[in-house]
């Protein structure tokens, strides 16, 4: 079997090279067929530089240029490029666990699952230095949406999770553009009954950059989604 790793990047120029390196080392003896996909998405400092030099330097590391500016064109963009059975979004700023990856993995693989959605709220996860205005915001959205939606699950805004590619291709259109993709795709994994689980994952800060995610920037595009998809679920309904 084989992974697709989408990692997007803005502004990861401290970062991405000891990710790709890190994630390379974590699992390269337990997933030996993997590509780790590298989306530039408009950044204005060296992180299209690194990229294109960690592409040259390993065979299963490829990298692009967004051509729709935002987090949702980046996705988009990695998932219709990539090439292997199953495929997994990680953040370019190592909060993300590569041990978690692995167990995503073998999850996916070993009880035929269409997605595997991890949660960083449940037993036996752990946070680290997770900040308390983002906390609160996380836990009353995430909270609101698991009511609305009749869902046991309680972690829709974490990109980290792993999908069968066929499924998440079947998921198109999808319209967010920015981080509230990440809030899309799970949402429509439920809507459409398909066949997952929820495992415990880690969360940890990062050490280096800045954090991409503004909170009153991207309120009106969580919104948008959560009522797309509120309309899509009285359709299906119906």
């Amino acid at each position: 079997m084989s992974l697709s790793i989408i990692i997007p990047c803005r502004n990861e120029e401290e970062v991405i090279k000891n990710t790709v390196k890190l994630i390379k080392k974590k699992i390269s003896k337990k997933i030996h067929n993997y590509e780790i996909i590298l989306i530039d998405d408009f950044s204005n400092d060296g992180t299209k530089k690194v990229c294109l030099d960690l592409s040259v330097a390993y065979k299963n590391v490829s990298f692009k240029n967004n051509k729709k500016k935002g987090l949702g064109g980046a996705i988009n963009l990695g998932i219709n490029v990539s090439k292997k059975k199953f495929l997994c979004i990680m953040m370019a700023d190592l909060s993300d666990s590569p041990k978690d990856l692995i167990k995503y993995y073998k999850t996916i693989l070993n009880e035929n699952f269409d997605a595997v959605l991890g949660s960083r709220f449940i037993k036996n996860s752990k946070l680290y230095d997770y900040p308390i205005k983002k906390l609160i915001f996380n836990r009353v959205f995430n909270y609101f949406v698991k009511l609305v939606f009749l869902s046991n699950y309680n972690d829709f805004t974490n990109a980290f999770k792993i999908y069968k590619r066929e499924t998440i291709i079947n998921l198109k259109p999808l319209v967010s553009e920015n981080f509230n993709i990440f809030l899309e795709i799970p949402l429509k994994i439920i809507l459409r009954k398909k066949n997952y689980k929820i495992i415990p994952i880690s969360w940890r800060n990062r050490k280096k950059g800045k954090a991409k995610f503004k909170i009153k920037e991207l309120s009106s595009k969580y919104l948008f989604t959560f009522l797309y998809c509120f309309f899509e679920k009285i359709l299906l309904n119906r």
